[in-house]
């Protein structure tokens, strides 16, 4: 019997966090908090002075007015990738002794996804920093025939951002993963079926982006409140908080 209670408290204890990682978790909990403050600050910036989805010529005729406000509407549709990664980051570090393999994959493919959104293909479904070197070339050629080129070279990357993304789609398979994960503890349970919900209409959302907009409206709105649990989350590990499988369910008890 006595031992019987020595082998599960050594497996409650192996499933939980490393407290040595509290840093991590700390600045993943930060992250995930200033990911979503920048997400809603995009959204307000953008409502105010929303930018052409369509339309080459109109779109850098739209940057050149407003230059300073696109260029933040970019940076603050942009930097929260970095924020997201750190977050995965964060994930993967509080769950690798539930699940080592399940927990790397799924960290892996978020922090990807958002290391991609971020720098390798720096494109939003909003407009594009490139853009702004368009408009810049656009407001000083001399003939028609120029502003065509550039015209025509905007359009390219507006076509891009009226596309379903891998690294959007990629994102929810992370998110999807680490919330599978996180079913087997450290994390609460309304937060891993949170994370589900969010990941399963985040694929489809993803897939059909411009087919069913009120999807991926909802999407993104399950996105923002599972990075604030997630935060919220991280945030107690960083402080200590005991939330391994044994300790869980004993709360709920």
């Amino acid at each position: 019997m006595k031992k019987s209670s020595a082998t599960t408290s050594s497996r409650d204890a192996v499933a939980g966090p490393d407290p040595s990682w509290r840093g991590l978790y700390l600045a993943g909990g930060v992250s995930a908090i200033l990911f979503v403050v920048l997400i809603i600050a995009a959204f307000v910036l953008d409502s105010i002075a929303p930018p052409p989805v369509s339309g080459g010529a109109i779109t850098l005729e739209f940057i050149v007015q407003n230059r300073l406000v696109y260029i933040l509407e970019q940076v603050l549709w942009l930097v929260p990738g970095v924020f997201a990664t750190v977050v995965f980051l964060a994930l993967y570090v509080a769950l690798e002794r539930v699940n080592k393999s399940y927990a790397a994959l799924g960290a892996l493919i978020g922090g990807i996804a958002w290391a991609l959104l971020t720098l390798a293909i720096p494109t939003t479904s909003r407009g594009a920093p490139a853009l702004v070197y368009l408009s810049d070339q656009y407001a000083a050629a001399t003939t028609d025939a120029q502003r065509a080129v550039f015209a025509s070279a905007a359009e390219g990357l507006i076509a891009q951002n009226n596309t379903p993304t891998i690294p959007g789609i990629l994102t929810t398979v992370g998110i999807l993963i680490v919330s599978l994960v996180m079913l087997e503890g450290v994390f609460h349970r309304g937060v891993a079926y949170l994370g589900i919900a969010t990941g399963v209409l985040g694929i489809v959302s993803e897939a059909l982006r411009f087919v069913l907009p009120a999807g991926y409206a909802v999407y993104g709105l399950l996105l923002l409140i599972w990075f604030i649990a997630v935060g919220w989350d991280l945030y107690g590990l960083a402080g200590g908080r005991e939330t391994d499988r044994r300790t869980l369910e004993g709360n709920a008890g």
